[in-house]
C-alpha cells in the first residue's frame, strides 16, 4: 500500500481524494501519477483486501477506482459491496477487460465501466466527472 501525494490538504479539502486499486503494478503507477497530475491525491492498493483497510481509514476517499479482477479474497465487484456496506453513495469507476463485467447497480449510487485497454486521459475524464455531477 502506498500513497502519491500530490497538495495533500488542498486535495483533500476539496473532496478531490482518489483510491486506485490495481493488481498490475506499472497501471497502477501510471494512473497514480496521471491522476497526480491532475491534481488529486492519490492512495493506492493492489488487492480488495488492501483498499478497505484503506477505506476504513480514510473517509474523505472521493472516488474509488478499481479494477474488477483483483487477487485476494475481495474482487472489484465484492469490493464495492462490502465498502457501500458503510458508504452507500461511493462513487465507483470499475475497469475491466472483460466484456461481460458489468452487472446491476441496485443502489442509485454513481458507478461508470471502463473497458481495457483505455487511455489515462479517459479515467481522468470519469474521475472529473463523477466528481462534477
Amino acid at each position: 500500500m502506498s500513497s502519491t501525494n500530490s497538495t495533500p490538504d488542498a486535495a483533500v479539502s476539496t473532496g478531490r481524494r482518489i483510491l486506485v486499486v490495481e493488481d498490475e503494478f506499472l497501471i497502477r503507477l501510471t494512473l497514480s501519477e496521471v491522476l497526480a497530475d491532475e491534481g488529486y491525491e492519490v492512495l493506492e492498493a493492489e488487492s480488495g483486501d488492501e483498499a478497505i483497510a484503506i477505506l476504513d481509514t480514510s473517509p474523505d476517499v472521493a472516488v474509488l477506482l478499481t479494477d474488477i479482477q483483483l487477487p485476494g479474497a475481495l474482487d472489484g465487484r465484492a469490493l464495492v459491496r462490502r465498502a457501500r456496506e458503510t458508504r452507500p453513495m461511493l462513487p465507483v469507476i470499475f475497469m475491466s477487460g472483460r466484456p461481460d463485467d458489468s452487472e446491476p447497480n441496485a443502489t442509485g449510487a454513481k458507478e461508470m465501466n471502463i473497458s481495457k485497454p483505455y487511455l489515462p486521459s479517459e479515467i481522468c475524464a470519469a474521475v472529473r466527472k463523477m466528481l462534477a455531477d
